[in-house]
């Protein structure tokens, strides 16, 4: 093959924990009879709140395939080439198994929001019945902190948002009195930027760039400065189709496959991360003469042709709200997909027929 694919996974082969009926036809086709995939394949998906090898395990069996860790993505792969920061203690905000996570990307000192929390309880008040009963000293070991490292959208915003303030304000040391004139901020490292994704429910549900819409606009509001961000991670990002592509070109090594990956085919359902994320990476990949990305846009998720958001003329698009990320400015030309599909067994037959593929 000179092609691959990389699947997003949220609205294209799962909807929360129910699979799309299209997905194990798709994917019945993707594979040899001893199971083995006869193209490369990549699951790249902003969820953050597990690990690669429980991703792989959940693909599997909702596919009916064997998945390896070493094809799955997360939002927050590409922090493993962060390692300025694996030795520094990082505050870690999201849900699922933060430490276990951030310890397998190469943190050493991973402190989560629950345990700062436990650290200074004085600082979580808008609960009134989480507050303390007693008031008492804070640790005499003081908890000092160098980033803030936002995996995915955690349970108690208010508490969240809360502590990161804190963090921001007292450059690393809450529980000081805030000092507006320490500015930039310690770095801020985000996964997964999606505003919204889609579950069971009929619409479309709050993600993590909801939650980062709230930290950024609290964060104006109280020191008139904008947030920064160290790096931003997830879909529509370079880093991370640069990361991909890599794990692309080493699947096709793995199996000796010599021709070389002239095509990388993304199929996803949301305008503002899957086709504004190839887009934008096949502009880098045009300028340095490497394979060509493709936007292959699927109906079973996000992106409804009947919604109010439509590509007719991306009359909805420029003339609507703008559901990207703060810094990723709107550029229509960005969120055209090269094809849009019914589902992801119409994807696969398409990019199959394209590549004149005959497995």
């Amino acid at each position: 093959p000179s092609f691959g694919f990389l699947f997003d996974i949220d609205g294209v082969l799962v909807r929360g924990k129910t699979p799309i009926p299209a997905a194990r036809t798709a994917f019945q086709k993707l594979v040899n009879s001893q199971g083995q995939f006869l193209v490369p394949v990549v699951f790249v998906t902003n969820a953050g709140n597990c690990l690669r090898q429980k991703k792989a395990d959940q693909l599997s069996h909702l596919l009916g395939v064997p998945i390896s860790q070493d094809q799955v993505m997360m939002s927050h792969s590409p922090l493993r080439m962060f390692k300025r920061y694996h030795e520094k203690c990082v505050l870690v905000s999201g849900q699922g198994p933060l430490l276990d996570i951030a310890q397998d990307l190469g943190f050493c000192q991973p402190i989560t929001i629950d345990t700062l929390r436990e650290k200074r309880p004085l600082l979580d008040a808008v609960d009134h019945d989480r507050r303390p009963n007693v008031l008492f000293h804070a640790c005499s070991v003081p908890v000092v902190l160098t980033a803030v490292v936002l995996f995915g959208e955690p349970v108690r915003w208010e508490t969240s948002l809360q502590l990161i303030i804190d963090v921001l304000l007292t450059s690393g040391y809450p529980g000081n009195p805030y000092e507006q004139e320490n500015y930039p901020h310690i770095p801020v490292l985000a996964c997964n930027m999606d505003l919204m994704w889609v579950a069971e429910a009929q619409s479309p549900r709050f993600g993590h760039g909801t939650f980062m819409v709230c930290l950024e606009n609290i964060y104006k509001k109280i020191t008139g400065k904008d947030l920064k961000y160290e790096a931003l991670m997830g879909k529509p990002s370079r880093l991370t189709y640069q990361y991909a592509e890599h794990l692309i070109r080493a699947q096709a090594l793995q199996r000796s496959w010599e021709q070389p990956i002239q095509t990388l085919y993304a199929v996803g359902d949301n305008l503002m991360t899957d086709v504004y994320g190839a887009n934008l990476w096949e502009n880098e990949l045009a300028a340095a003469a490497a394979a060509r990305c493709r936007s292959v846009l699927v109906c079973t998720g996000v992106y409804s042709p009947h919604g109010e958001v439509s590509l007719e003329g991306g009359d909805g698009l420029t003339q609507g709200a703008f559901h990207g990320h703060r810094d990723f400015g709107f550029d229509p030309g960005l969120v055209e997909p090269d094809h849009i599909v019914p589902d992801v067994d119409a994807a696969v037959d398409l990019v199959f027929q394209l590549e004149n593929f005959a497995p």
